[in-house]
Formats: C-alpha cells, structure tokens, sequence
C-alpha cells in the first residue's frame, strides 16, 4: 500500500473514486512503454500470421493495406490503421514511349500501380532509331524519383538532346509537372472497428462516441497519423496529444518506406490500458515487412 501510495504521489498512478482502485495515469503508461515496450516480442503464432499474410499477399499496395489493418486488428484486439501513400507522393517506377502506328504513347507508371497515359503527335524525322536510342536513355533512369524530381532530370535530358528526340522530352518533362490523372487524395483506412466496442468498458460513452465520429471523419485520425516523424515505432497515450486526450485513447503508429523514401503510415487505436507490448512489436514487425514489400 505503501508502494502505491508512492506511485502515486510521483504521478504515475491516479485513484479516481474513493471506492475505486488506482489506475495507471497517461505518466504511468509511458514510463511503462519506455522501460519495456521497445523490448517485448511477438509470440510464435504472432510471427506465423505475419510470415503467413505477407507469403501469400500481392503487390498491389492499396490491397496488401486494407488487408494490414485487418492483420493488426487480429494480432491486438484493437483497430488496426493504414494510411496509404497519395498520388502525388508515389515514386516512379518507370517512364516509357511506344511507338502506336503514326503516333507515340508516353506511360508515366508509379510504384504502386498508377498508370499515366499520354497521346502525343509522332515528330517528323521520329524514326525506329530515334525511338530505339530514347528508349536507352529514359531506361531505369526515373525509377525511386519523385514526378518534382524527375521533371528535373527530364529537363536535363532536353538541354542535351537534340531534333525529334528533343520535341519528345520536352513533352515528358511538362508531363512531369502535372499530377497523375485522378489523383487520389490522403485517406485511413481502418480494420477491426467492432474491437473497439468490445472494448467499450475502458471508455466513457462519450469518449468512445468521440473516437468513432473520428475515425469516420478521417480528418483529424489523418492528421494525427501523419505526424509521425520517428523512424521506427511512435507511442501516442491518451492526453500526450489533445486528440488522443480527448478520445481518452492510445495510438501506436510506424511509418513504412521503399529505401529511405517514407510512403505512408500503419498503426493500432485503443484504449489507454492496451497491452503496449504486444501492439509495439506487432506494429514494428509489419511496418518492417511493408517496407521490404515496397523496395
């Protein structure tokens, strides 16, 4: 009693209700989370979910994402989140020129599966050789670039080419400056909600009605998620943010990356009395596996 009493005087315990027992405060979790989180491991059935949806997933990032979130929910009991890379961050893949009979086609392609076509008048003198030596030029030599970097480099390649080679670049170059057709605009994507009414005891109503109309908005859960600068794994409890205070909530969250380029977010919503352990080292192992997926 004595020791708790302590604990509680230095902050990391609360005691609520005279005829209730003491709780852990937002200090206590993170004490918590700083001394043992980083450590803790995934059991053996843990790993083989992970191992098993990543042996058997597809290439398709938007796919693999929405079925993350539905991964972290079963390995935490919690809601799993997702927020996928927008258009206009997605790395090109490659940028091509087909020849189409008295026409060209440039294909802009994106990482992750975004196709930008383009007609385009064939110039005169535009030859099988002329097409032949562009295609040596622009082979691999956009892949990992941004369409900001990339409209630098192909305005490189105009200052040295030359005639119908030249007219050609100079096309994709302003292509380049223009978003991909369609663009698709930041978003959550969000798995196992029914646990977070399962998990409706740790909650005041008004709270977990709050979290709700959050995660139905996406606005202010997107924001929050997109904040996340840690390289590795970002421990969010309850009023550390005023939006994790005001849901009375916790959120771990990692970014995943193809390289050193950061592509999007994944993470885990739940109450503030969440088993942090398991949650940290799920999250970090699927973070890990998506960024190998993406590189």
């Amino acid at each position: 009693r004595n020791e708790l009493a302590a604990l509680e005087e230095l902050g990391y315990l609360t005691h609520p209700h005279t005829s209730s027992g003491r709780i852990p405060t937002d200090l206590g979790y993170r004490r918590y989370v700083d001394a043992v989180g980083g450590s803790s491991k995934l059991r053996e059935v843990q790993k083989k979910a992970i191992a098993g949806f990543f042996a058997d997933t597809m290439l398709d990032l938007d796919f693999v994402l929405k079925g993350t979130t539905q991964l972290l929910s079963r390995l935490t009991q919690y809601a799993g989140l997702a927020v996928p890379p927008s258009d206009a961050e997605e790395a090109l893949l490659q940028v091509e020129v087909l020849d189409v009979q008295s026409a060209l086609m440039l294909l802009v392609v994106g990482q992750h599966g975004t196709i930008d076509k383009v007609m385009m008048d064939r110039p005169r003198d535009f030859d099988a050789a002329t097409l032949a030596a562009l295609h040596r030029r622009l082979e691999g030599a956009f892949r990992g670039l941004s369409r900001d970097d990339a409209h630098a480099l192909a305005r490189r390649m105009v200052g040295e080419a030359t005639g119908a080679e030249r007219d050609v670049l100079l096309v994709i170059a302003d292509r380049l400056t223009q978003p991909a057709a369609a663009p698709r605009g930041p978003q959550v994507l969000v798995g196992g909600f029914a646990n977070l009414a399962d998990e409706a005891a740790h909650w005041r109503r008004d709270t977990l009605r709050h979290l709700f109309d959050a995660i139905e908005r996406e606005n202010e859960m997107l924001r929050l998620l997109r904040d996340v600068t840690a390289d590795e794994v970002s421990v969010t409890i309850g009023g550390e943010h005023p939006r994790t205070g005001e849901w009375d909530a916790s959120i771990v969250a990692a970014p995943f990356r193809a390289g050193s380029t950061s592509l999007g977010t994944i993470g885990v919503v739940g109450p503030r009395a969440m088993d942090y352990g398991t949650v940290v080292a799920s999250v970090r192992e699927v973070a890990r596996r998506l960024s190998e997926l993406a590189t």
